[in-house]
Order: C-alpha cells, then structure tokens, then sequence
C-alpha cells in the first residue's frame, strides 16, 4: 500500500479510517527525513491492513503545533483513534517493524482505561 499525504482537513477522518494509522512528519530539506522516506514506504507494502501516511511539515504546520512536533522526522502511531506511540528519528527498518509489533500487540481496552484513570 503507498504511502498517503495528510492535510490538517483530512487528518482527523484518516486517523479514525483505520485499526492502526502510522504517520511520518517530514519536511524536504531534513537529510533524516529523506533516508526515512524508503524504510517507511517499504514497510508500507509489508502491511496492507495499515495506513501509513506522511505530513509534510513545511505544507501542514498547523498540525505540527496541534501535535507539538519539535524535531523531524517524527513516526506517530495511532491506534483506534488514540496516540500511543509519538518520537522523533529515523528509525532503521527493524525498529520500525519492532514499532509496528508493539502497537498491534496493545491491549486496548487497557490502554483506554488507564487513560480514564
């Protein structure tokens, strides 16, 4: 699955489109950002069943201040609905999958209990 680009208008409808959303914050002139971009696109055609979307920061910056993104790239991962996992780097691919596994190994109903507690 390619990789999809988020705009502050659509943002919030994708972030609920899917079981599992993973979202690059980037920019064109961040060299990280450029040596992320493939290990996020290739590990979008390992997992069809995810959204795996990019924000450009220079495009949306109003979504980098709702988010208080800092410092790019920055993966986030959504999942039904809630942010569970946000941090800036570049993550080389086995940490991405690593990432992946953790956030589809979430207990859910825990998570969202411990955040009304």
């Amino acid at each position: 699955m390619a990789t999809v680009t988020l705009t502050t208008d659509e943002f919030d409808e994708v972030a609920r489109s899917a079981d599992i959303v993973l979202i690059d914050f980037w920019a064109a002139w961040c060299g990280p950002c450029r040596r992320f971009a493939p290990v996020f696109e290739e590990s979008s055609d390992k997992h069809g069943d995810i959204v795996f979307a990019k924000v450009d920061t220079e495009a949306e910056p109003a979504l980098s201040e709702r988010f208080g993104i800092a410092s790019i790239p920055t993966l986030m991962a959504i999942r039904e609905g809630v942010i569970v996992y946000a941090e800036p780097g570049a993550l080389p691919a086995p940490m991405l999958e690593s990432v992946i596994e953790q956030v589809r190994a979430l207990d859910m109903a825990d998570v969202r209990a411990r955040m009304n507690s």
